[in-house]
C-alpha cells in the first residue's frame, strides 16, 4: 500500500477547496438571470431585482433565453395585460402592454468571471484633466459608477489604475456596450437636479450644495428598523447644507405646497425628486417643518428593505451612500480624456476561448510526448501533467473566490506559470534520476533550492507589471504570481514526494 505524505494531502485538500470555489454544480440551476432593469419601468416598479433567476412566466417554465422570448411573443398588446413572472425568490405581477424592459442572460455555469476579452464589450482607459489623489479618484469612480448604473448598463467594471509615473486613471469596462456609446457616456459631465414638481430647487455641485454629511454619526446614519410585509425595512437620514440662494428658493417653492398626513408623519403634498441627466433617481418626502422656511440645513431621509434585518441595513446603507454621492456632485467633477478605447466582439471572445482550448490540448500532447521520450516512464509523465493542471485549477479557484475577471492577459499569466511549473518539475526529475553519490533526499533538496531562487526572480520581474501600462498588464502579473506561488508552496513539494516514490 502506497503511503500518502502530508504534502500530497495538502495538495488534494487545496484542489477540493478550488473545486468548491469554482462551484461547478451551478450547471444544475434552471432558468435565466436578470442582467439589467430599465429605470422607472413597469418591471422596475414591480420590485424585480438584478441577479434574480426567472424560472417561469405565466406558468410556463423558463429554462433558456429562447423559452423567455417565446413566453413574451404576445407583446406588444393594445391593452395592458397581467404578466406573472416567477423567480427563485418570489412571484411578481406586472400590468403591461409591452415586453418587460429587462435584459436577461444565461446562468453562469461556474463562479469564474470572464473579462472583456472573452465576453465582448468596450474598454476605456480614462485620464482626468488634472492629477488626482487616491481619495479624489475614489469619488470620481463612485460618481461615474452611479451615472452608468442610471443608464441601465450592466456588467460594469470600474477600477483605479496608475502608471509608473504616478498618474492616476480609471479603467472602465462595460460588457455589451459599443465604443460610441461608452465614449458618449464618459465624455458628458452630466447634470444633477432636485425638483419639486416642475421647479428646480437646487443643482448638484458646490454652487447650491455646500456640504453633505457623510461618515459622521451625529448627522448621518441608520435611524430605525421595523417589520414590513415580507421582511424588514430600515430608515436612514443624513443632512445636506444649501447655499443661501438655494435656501431662499427652497422657502419660496415649499411655501406654496399643502400638507399630507401619513402613517410615517406629516409631509408636504409634493416630493423632492432627484434627477441625474434627466433620469429620475429617487423621490423623497419633505417634512412639514420645512414649509416656507429659509434654511440652509435639510435632512434627507430614505429607506432600504430586505428579508432580514441585516439585509435591510445593508440595503439602506447602500441607498444612503448612493444618494450622498449623487448630491455631492451629480455631474462628473472633472473633465475626462479617453486615453485608450478598445472594443471586443463577443464572437471574437468565443473564438479566442475555443482556440485557447485547442492550443492547450496541443501543448498537452507535445509535453506528454517529449517527457515520455526523455524519461521512458509513463508514471513520471503522468505526474508532471497532473501537477501542471493542478496548478492551473487552483489558480482558477482563487480567481473565482476573489471574483477576479479572467481576461486574455490573465490566461497568458496562467499559461506562463504552468510553463514555469513544468520547467521546475524537470529540474526535480533530473536531480532525482542523476547518478550522483548523494542520497535521493539530498538531490531533491538541492532541486527545490534552485526552484526557490527562480521563484523570487519571477516575483521580482512581475511586480513592476502591476503599474506598467496603467495596469493593463496587471492580470498577467497577478495570475503569474499566483500560479508560481501555488507551485512553490503546494505543488512542487507534493511533486517532490511523488517523484521520491516513483524513483525510489
Amino acid at each position: 500500500m502506497i503511503k500518502i505524505t502530508l504534502r500530497v494531502w495538502i495538495l488534494i485538500f487545496t484542489l477540493l477547496l478550488a473545486f468548491l470555489a469554482i462551484a461547478p454544480w451551478q450547471i444544475l440551476e434552471k432558468g435565466i438571470v436578470i442582467k439589467s432593469i430599465e429605470k422607472n419601468s413597469t418591471a422596475f416598479d414591480s420590485g424585480l431585482k438584478i441577479g434574480e433567476i426567472i424560472t417561469s412566466i405565466d406558468g410556463k417554465q423558463i429554462r433558456s433565453i429562447q423559452d423567455y422570448t417565446k413566453a413574451l411573443e404576445k407583446f406588444p398588446t393594445k391593452e395592458k395585460t397581467k404578466l406573472i413572472i416567477t423567480t427563485k425568490q418570489q412571484e411578481y405581477i406586472l400590468l403591461t402592454n409591452k415586453t418587460p424592459e429587462i435584459t436577461v442572460g444565461e446562468i453562469a455555469k461556474t463562479r469564474i468571471k470572464l473579462g472583456l476579452d472573452l465576453q465582448g464589450g468596450s474598454r476605456a482607459l480614462v485620464k482626468p484633466e488634472k492629477k488626482l489623489s487616491v481619495s479624489e479618484i475614489d469619488d470620481l469612480i463612485a460618481v461615474t459608477s452611479e451615472r452608468l448604473n442610471v443608464y441601465g448598463l450592466t456588467d460594469i467594471v470600474i477600477r483605479p489604475q496608475s502608471d509608473l509615473s504616478g498618474n492616476n486613471y480609471m479603467l472602465i469596462e462595460i460588457a455589451g456596450a459599443s465604443p460610441a456609446e461608452l465614449q458618449e457616456l464618459i465624455a458628458k459631465q452630466g447634470k444633477f437636479e432636485a425638483k419639486i414638481g416642475n421647479e428646480t430647487l437646487f443643482e448638484g455641485g458646490k454652487q447650491d450644495i455646500t456640504s453633505v454629511c457623510r461618515r459622521d454619526a451625529s448627522c448621518s446614519g441608520i435611524e430605525t428598523c421595523f417589520e414590513v410585509s415580507g421582511g424588514e425595512a430600515c430608515r436612514f437620514r443624513f443632512v445636506i447644507y444649501l447655499s443661501e440662494e438655494a435656501a431662499k428658493k427652497h422657502a419660496d417653492i415649499t411655501s406654496k405646497l399643502g400638507v399630507n398626513i401619513t402613517e410615517q408623519g406629516r409631509y408636504l403634498d409634493k416630493k423632492l425628486d432627484l434627477y441625474l441627466d434627466d433620469n429620475l433617481v429617487d423621490s423623497l418626502f419633505i417634512s412639514e417643518d420645512l414649509k416656507g422656511r429659509v434654511t440652509t440645513q435639510i435632512q434627507i431621509q430614505g429607506s432600504g428593505s430586505g428579508a432580514t434585518r441585516a439585509q435591510a441595513i445593508e440595503d439602506a446603507e447602500q441607498s444612503m451612500q448612493k444618494l450622498q454621492t449623487v448630491l455631492i456632485t451629480g455631474s462628473l467633477p472633472y473633465k475626462l480624456e479617453i486615453v485608450k478605447l478598445d472594443t471586443i466582439s463577443p464572437i471574437l471572445g468565443k473564438e479566442f476561448t475555443r482556440n485557447l482550448f485547442i492550443l492547450a490540448l496541443i501543448v498537452f500532447v507535445i509535453i506528454s510526448i517529449v517527457l515520455f521520450i526523455k524519461y521512458r516512464k509513463i508514471k513520471i509523465t503522468s505526474a508532471v501533467i497532473l501537477t501542471m493542471f493542478s496548478e492551473a485549477f487552483v489558480t482558477l479557484g482563487i480567481a473565482a473566490l476573489i471574483s477576479w475577471n479572467l481576461d486574455a492577459p490573465s490566461i497568458a499569466g496562467i499559461i506562463a506559470g504552468m510553463g514555469t511549473g513544468v520547467n521546475d518539475q524537470i529540474v526535480i526529475i533530473d536531480e532525482s534520476v542523476s547518478s550522483k553519490t548523494e542520497s535521493l533526499k539530498e538531490r531533491i533538496k538541492r532541486a527545490l533550492f534552485i526552484i526557490v531562487g527562480a521563484f523570487f526572480t519571477i516575483i521580482a520581474a512581475m511586480l513592476p507589471l502591476f503599474g506598467a501600462g496603467a495596469g493593463l498588464l496587471r492580470g498577467f502579473a497577478f495570475t503569474t504570481i499566483i500560479t508560481v506561488s501555488i507551485g512553490i508552496l503546494i505543488t512542487r513539494p507534493a511533486f517532490a514526494d511523488i517523484i521520491k516514490k516513483i524513483v525510489g
